[in-house]
């Protein structure tokens, strides 16, 4: 498969996933949720999805929540994007995270 395809999904993703986060998703007032990269396998069958959460207090919590409302975020996102198929969202917390909670 043309990897160009996938970077360009990965970007789209990405993209509508985080206008989903922002419209749709409700967290607690303060809590700040962003997508930092998207990962699609070859066969298009997953992408790893790297989630960024700011207070870093709030990750176990938020990222609970985000894993049980996957499906609902995945059927959400192939209303947006009409590509069969739809890969399986994977969600993974940003590494190193915990260090960079503060925004300038």
């Amino acid at each position: 498969m043309r990897p160009y395809r996938n970077l360009k999904l990965a970007s789209l993703i990405q993209r509508e996933l985080n206008n989903i986060l922002l419209r749709d998703y409700e967290t607690e007032p303060g809590v700040f949720i962003t997508i930092t990269g998207v990962e699609i396998d070859e066969k298009l069958l997953r992408a790893k999805i790297k989630l960024g959460v700011i207070p870093f207090e709030k990750e176990p919590e938020v990222f609970l929540k985000i894993q049980k409302s996957s499906r609902s975020l995945r059927y959400k996102l192939l209303k947006k994007i009409n590509i069969k198929p739809m890969p399986k969202l994977v969600f993974f917390l940003q590494e190193g995270s915990g260090q960079k909670n503060t925004v300038m």
